[in-house]
């Protein structure tokens, strides 16, 4: 008897990360700068600057441990649009998810970018990072809305 497409296609799945870690001394520096509103890089064994930091060189493995204070306004380099935000993300409204280059840094990081509408949002245009008004010290504390001359603490 041949299986049906539901049965083929359904399984169970758990996502789950059951174990914990210190966040040592690179990972934890970079999460107290966020709680005190300033975003940090780590330089590479190249010279190049990482952020967020990574403890080991990403092509000789060797650790890093030279920080680095970084931009709070960067580049777009890709975009995606999310239409409906799932349980758990950044914004309960439509919003970008956004690979910005901070200014001083070398790689992009992944974040969420605050903006109305699709259109609104484009490869090479300037973000500025928002801090949240209470900082715990997490990737949380900020996001990133379109640069302008507004402030960036958050108003609500």
């Amino acid at each position: 008897m041949a299986a049906t497409t539901d049965e083929v296609l359904r399984a169970p799945l758990v996502i789950e990360y059951p174990f914990r870690r210190t966040t040592g001394p690179v990972i934890g520096a970079f999460f107290t700068a966020l709680r005190e509103g300033r975003l940090l890089g780590i330089k590479a064994a190249d010279g190049s600057v990482i952020c967020p930091p990574q403890e080991y060189d990403p092509v000789s493995a060797e650790p890093l441990t030279e920080l680095v204070l970084v931009g709070d306004t960067g580049t777009v380099e890709s975009w995606t649009w999310v239409t409906e935000p799932r349980e758990g993300q950044p914004f309960d409204q439509p919003f970008a998810w956004a690979l910005v280059r901070l200014d001083g840094a070398d790689t992009p990081m992944l974040h969420a970018l605050d903006v109305a509408s699709p259109d609104d949002v484009s490869v090479g245009q300037r973000v500025r990072v928002v801090w949240s008004e209470e900082r715990t010290g997490a990737i949380t504390d900020f996001h990133f809305a379109l640069d302008s001359d507004e402030p960036t603490e958050a108003s609500s």
